[in-house]
């Protein structure tokens, strides 16, 4: 390729990514209800695992990558119907002391999983902001996610569910218009180059391993069960709903981008990947890209941690009965955050985060058994009980031997 063609694709790119963040930011778009409890789980969902997703699947999968991360956005999506289904059914639930025993023990190794994540989310952005300013330290990175983690807590405080959804919103939109970008710029260089994996390794892992390494990637999709806690400004079947659409735009973004991006990864090979690299490598494609992943990068950090926070303050409110709403918990979650973060290192929590994940979706897919066994009859009751045990089945293997890629 040419300066001139570097050139061409670098303007049309950008106009690109404009073109989709205006049509997205259109009133009717952003202030439908639809729209703004989508926002949430596609914002949890296309976290900090976007752009290390193509990297380490092609170290555990190599060619078969495609397939992989297939069978993990279909896992997902079983997981989802799941939490679906308990959404549906909420007044059930609290019709049975075992059923409420089952939701508030996932809701508490879910607030926990949601603090930990949010901290690492924010110290993640401060760190990867500072380092593409050269201005990183340690100290930096840990006062710059205090000063986010407050804004966050107090703007929370202040202007409530909608006002952290509406800076989820603009954040989300600048991400997925960047993300397009993105695609669009992986097909131009596919087809200049053609779409050659000859360079990608069989892998050399066992089975075994390369199902535990799989297993863990799950917590790369997860995000989804934020739906579950939006509070009661939003019906069951519009959580529901706004869940499937968020799971079936994410899925779609993985699933492409780990294909188009497959040629480009010979160079992660037997190499621990982290996002900057990726960023790097996108150099190759055009002069703009690396700019603008930059921005996607910290964009996709900040709307998972706010994603995060919407969902933990709905679990506190859902837990203390509404007598500690949504609103007030915002800034106590903050705080913990920065306690969290001070007095720990959060990246060696994150796998604590992911067995904690793991552990609430296991608790939800037996009380989905239970309540099909309660709510169906017939056939459809044996199908839909076994159904949801053998994915807690599932879920069981992940909590006990999956290795953890992400929180």
């Amino acid at each position: 390729m040419t300066i001139n063609d570097f050139s061409f694709i670098d303007g049309l790119l950008i106009v690109f990514a404009v073109g989709i963040s205006v049509l997205m930011l259109r009133r009717t778009i952003r202030d439908a209800p639809f729209w703004r409890a989508t926002v949430t789980p596609l914002a949890s969902i296309i976290g900090s695992g976007f752009l290390i997703v193509a990297p380490l699947l092609t170290n555990i999968a190599g060619i078969w990558a495609i397939p992989g991360i297939v069978g993990i956005v279909l896992l997902s999506f079983w997981l989802g119907g799941a939490i679906r289904f308990n959404i549906l059914h909420e007044n059930q639930v609290r019709s049975s002391s075992s059923a409420v025993g089952l939701e508030r023990l996932s809701d508490i190794a879910l607030a926990l999983a949601f603090v930990i994540s949010i901290t690492f989310y924010i110290r993640l952005m401060s760190g990867f902001i500072l380092t593409g300013i050269d201005l990183y330290t340690p100290l930096q990175a840990d006062v710059l996610a205090t000063v986010v983690l407050a804004f966050i807590g107090v703007y929370g405080l202040l202007q409530g569910l909608h006002g952290l959804e509406r800076l989820e919103e603009y954040s989300v939109t600048l991400k997925l218009a960047i993300i397009a970008s993105l695609l669009l710029g992986l097909i131009y260089y596919d087809g200049h180059h053609g779409y050659d994996l000859s360079g990608l390794p069989t892998p050399e892992i066992s089975f075994w391993a390369a199902l535990q390494q799989l297993g863990g990637m799950l917590l790369i999709v997860q995000g989804f069960e934020t739906s579950k806690y939006l509070g009661a400004d939003y019906s069951a079947q519009l959580k529901t709903r706004s869940m499937v659409l968020a799971q079936v735009l994410a899925g779609a973004i993985y699933i492409a981008f780990v294909a188009l991006a497959l040629p480009l990864m010979a160079a992660f090979t037997d190499v621990a990947p982290d996002e900057t690299a990726i960023i790097e490598l996108s150099g190759n494609i055009t002069l703009v890209l690396p700019a603008m992943l930059v921005f996607a990068a910290a964009m996709s950090q900040f709307s998972a941690a706010v994603a995060d926070t919407i969902g933990a303050g709905g679990v506190v409110e859902n837990e203390s009965g509404k007598w500690l709403s949504a609103k007030v918990s915002y800034p106590v979650i903050a705080i913990l955050a920065v306690m969290l973060m001070w007095n720990s290192n959060i990246f060696e929590l994150v796998a604590f985060a992911s067995r904690a994940f793991a552990l609430y979706y296991l608790l939800q897919c037996l009380l989905a058994a239970w309540l099909a066994a309660q709510v169906t009859v017939g056939w459809r009751r044996v199908w839909q009980v076994c159904f949801y045990l053998i994915l807690a089945c599932v879920l069981l293997f992940i909590v006990l031997f999956a290795v953890p890629v992400e929180g």
